[in-house]
């Protein structure tokens, strides 16, 4: 898939609070739990599942 602008801004929250970023990308679904999960047990992972998540949707 094609990146494009508003995803530059999507980046910007998945690093600093992956979260927002995983919510911007796909609304309040199951991928919103797990990036939630994932930020509390090490930001790190939850950096990684948001990029992710951000990259293949």
């Amino acid at each position: 898939m094609a990146l494009t602008a508003d995803d530059i801004i999507k980046f910007l929250f998945a690093i600093l609070l992956p979260p927002i970023g995983v919510f911007l990308e796909t609304g309040c679904d199951y991928h919103l739990a797990i990036c939630i999960l994932l930020t509390i047990l090490g930001y790190i992972p939850g950096i990684i599942y948001a990029i992710f998540v951000i990259v293949e949707k």
